[in-house]
């Protein structure tokens, strides 16, 4: 299997790509590969309930937040009565549900890389960090000409029913479908590699070929599915795809491989939603050989 080294990149938070001042809070913003990073000052006096609510809505703040604080405190109160005080060099997650102020008289300066275009964008929708699984049949056209209509809605049957029953495996939630596609999401990118890979082989064993893409990155969980820059990008990646490939994005791999899971290097490709080209990498399944 192909040992891959992640491809380096650096960026300074003094030269941002945008900064925005919000009220209490100054933000400065770079853009990583799939990642948004940011640098946050919050002054003192700061709080979420005082400064931002008035703006959303709502009892408490609904964005998910990973960070460190590298100086000052920072209180939360989570909407079930708990509350935490946070220091320098304390790492954090916090869910949706929450109030977060500045503690004493020294502004909070934080760094945050999930949550950040939520908080900016004061969407009151909660965001969280998901990993997605789009699979599509290829060559769907020509296979149902060739097999005739009636046949083909059986076999599509068939295989909506085998993929259902491998995301139930693989703890897998399903979000929605249409026609010879199915948008999924899962706890974690093994969890979804794995499970491409079992309905890879099953619609291998009925005739069918799909591709599949798999991208980690923000989304808004809403009564119609689940929206977002990363679901575009998921998009992207299956469309990037050769039939019978698993490919992923950089974030993905990058995650995954942790897993032990080995993967050959795509190159860059532009996929709609993101502002440049991105690297992409093919999932390579346990005996799978390099190509």
């Amino acid at each position: 299997m192909m040992s891959l080294v992640a491809e380096f990149r650096s960026r300074s938070l003094g030269k941002p790509d945008e900064t925005k001042e919000l009220p209490g809070v100054k933000l400065d913003i770079v853009e990583l590969g799939d990642m948004t990073v940011a640098k946050a000052v919050h002054e003192p006096g700061w709080r979420w309930s005082t400064h931002v609510r008035p703006k959303v809505g709502g009892d408490w703040c609904q964005v998910h937040h990973v960070g460190c604080i590298v100086s000052g405190r920072l209180g939360i109160v989570l909407d079930d009565g708990r509350s935490y005080e946070l220091g320098p060099d304390d790492v954090f997650e916090i869910p949706p549900g929450h109030d977060g102020y500045v503690i004493g008289h020294e502004p909070c300066v934080l760094l945050e890389w999930a949550g950040v275009r939520a908080f900016t964008g004061f969407t009151g929708v909660p965001t969280v960090l998901a990993t997605l699984l789009l699979t599509e049949v290829a060559d769907a056209s020509a296979h149902a000409s060739e097999v005739g209509e009636a046949a083909w809605r059986d076999l599509l049957s068939a295989h909506l029913g085998s993929a259902r029953a491998k995301l139930e495996r693989f703890r897998g939630r399903e979000i929605k479908t249409t026609a010879d596609r199915m948008l999924t999401t899962f706890e974690g990118p093994a969890q979804a590699l794995r499970c491409a890979t079992e309905i890879r082989l099953s619609a291998e064993a009925k005739g069918l070929r799909i591709r599949a893409g798999v991208h980690v990155g923000e989304v808004e969980f809403t009564e119609g599915g689940v929206r977002g820059p990363a679901v575009t990008e998921a998009e992207g990646v299956v469309e990037a795809a050769a039939a019978g490939e698993i490919l992923v994005s950089e974030t993905t791999r990058a995650l995954a491989t942790a897993s032990g899971l080995d993967f050959e290097d795509r190159g860059e490709h532009p996929l709609k939603g993101a502002a440049s080209p991105r690297r992409l990498y093919a999932y390579l399944a346990e005996g799978q050989p390099p190509s």
